[in-house]
């Protein structure tokens, strides 16, 4: 009586389809992502990933923890019992927060906190649409394409403080663009001039950047998708609408945050662009150093604290609300299903 046989290849006797703990690579969903792993990996991992944490607790965790504790307290000089002046710093709880919203303090920084929305909102919404109209050009194919890339990341390299000073030779009295408009316009001085100045400049720098971003989105999308909207008749701009900016939305969501992110710390360049003092162009980061300056540490480091909440404010929208993918999990993620999937039906085609 003759029996049918079961072959057996090298790696030994064939394995038992299901979800056991033992030969979890053929198994299901569940086992994909944690198969093979020793119960020493993770300390490993925590081991590798320490000195990481440990700068990141000294760069960051440090600074903040200071700035946080610098700002419950205000120095203060008076008279002791032996009528000599003392000075030093004394708790005040939340007062330098109060001040925020008081007074010639909260006048300032009311003003200054517009003026930092005003100039992330213009300038970030203008670096987009003009980052997306140069990567599109740099994307399309046609003689001279890499001198093009190459002349457009030329204002990203400069320094922004080397940039500064070359807009305020521009903008002088009697520079270039009083020159090419034939006026007498007082670029760096108090007023609309001097934010229009800003921007220009900002946007002239930080513009290819979100391009140089939305070009890396725009390279891996496939070209069998265009030439099928061409056979359904699709035209340029029901590409852009429907193709186009829909696969490249992560991407693009990604580079504004970071240049939200950059925007909302201005500094250096309305401080050598325009100068300091000047009410027009002083963000945040400006009034934070200029508290600073007349040692006065307490409410410098109130602005401080103030700032980071705004800027984390506005990456927690952006990653939480408006689903940033910032560090690749969710893409990562899916391919992880995508290949359990793939293991999911090789086996069931086995068996």
């Amino acid at each position: 009586m003759s029996t049918a046989s079961v072959p057996r290849t090298a790696a030994g006797p064939p394995r038992r389809q299901g979800r056991g703990r033992g030969t979890g690579r053929d198994t299901g969903a569940g086992a994909g992502a944690t198969a093979g792993r020793t119960p020493g990996e993770g300390r490993m991992a925590a081991l590798l990933l320490s000195p990481t944490l440990l700068v990141l607790a000294l760069v960051i965790a440090y600074p903040l923890i200071s700035a946080i504790h610098q700002s419950l307290y205000r120095a203060q000089s008076g008279l002791d019992a032996d009528g000599y002046v003392t000075e030093g710093e004394a708790f005040v709880g939340l007062a330098n927060y109060v001040d925020l919203f008081a007074g010639e303090s909260g006048r300032r920084f009311l003003n200054a906190f517009g003026n930092t929305t005003f100039f992330t909102v213009t300038t970030v919404l203008l670096e987009t649409l003009l980052g997306v109209a140069l990567a599109l050009a740099m994307n399309r194919a046609f003689k001279g394409r890499s001198f093009l890339r190459a002349s457009i990341l030329v204002p990203w390299a400069v320094p922004t403080a080397v940039s500064g000073l070359l807009w305020r030779w521009i903008f002088q009295s009697d520079g270039i663009a009083n020159s090419l408009l034939g006026s007498e316009i007082l670029w760096t001085a108090e007023g609309t001039a001097s934010k229009l100045a800003v921007i220009i400049a900002e946007v002239w720098k930080t513009a290819p950047f979100i391009g140089l971003l939305v070009l890396a989105g725009l390279q891996i999308i496939p070209e069998e998708v265009y030439e099928a909207a061409k056979i359904d008749g699709a035209g340029w701009w029901r590409q852009l609408g429907s193709i186009t900016l829909p696969l490249v939305k992560p991407t693009l969501l990604v580079a504004v945050l970071f240049r939200m992110l950059d925007a909302l710390r201005m500094f250096d360049l309305p401080f050598v662009l325009i100068g300091p003092g000047k009410e027009s162009v002083e963000t945040l980061s400006m009034l934070a150093w200029d508290e600073s300056n007349q040692l006065r540490y307490g409410s410098a480091s109130a602005f401080a604290v103030i700032l980071f909440l705004y800027v984390a404010a506005v990456a927690i929208v952006f990653v939480k609300v408006l689903g940033a993918d910032v560090t690749g999990a969710r893409q990562l993620g899916a391919k992880r299903r995508e290949r359990q999937a793939q293991r999911i039906q090789k086996a069931g085609a086995a068996a």
